[in-house]
């Protein structure tokens, strides 16, 4: 069976995206690369049970259900990613990285410049180029 996994785009009002720096631990995948947040589903989890925990876990921040939106699935080369979106107003401060080794606020040229984990650019991309990532 495939792996299965979440990630989100947590967008702040500035139109950057919350972004986290993976340990440089060589066992795990795309050690030492920025990507989202997000992780892989437990036995009996939904892909939205999965992403309210991994970020509760991550960062200490508890989602609103009804503000976490589906955006895509993609089957990719090592699993099923589920990608969801959620408006968020909080800085980096205001939170408490339990994962890897920093966060980051990322604009469109960030990603742009940025080799990302999880085939994230090209996702990121798209995103911003859609009108969720654009400008309201």
């Amino acid at each position: 069976m495939a792996s299965e996994g979440t990630q989100i785009i947590l967008l702040n009002p500035r139109r950057q995206v919350l972004m986290y720096l993976r340990d440089e631990k060589p066992e795990i995948p795309y050690p030492g690369m920025w990507s989202l947040l997000g992780g892989m589903l437990a036995a009996g989890e939904s892909p939205a049970e999965c992403l309210r925990r991994e970020i509760e876990e991550e960062i200490g921040v508890a989602l609103d259900p009804d503000q976490v939106q589906h955006l895509r699935t993609r089957d990719l080369h090592y699993g099923i990613e589920h990608t969801f979106l959620a408006h968020i107003d909080f800085e980096i401060d205001d939170v408490v990285l339990t994962e890897g080794q920093r966060l980051g606020w990322f604009t469109a040229s960030d990603v742009a410049d940025t080799q990302l984990a999880y085939e994230d650019n090209a996702l990121l991309a798209d995103f911003f180029h859609s009108s969720f990532g654009g400008h309201r």
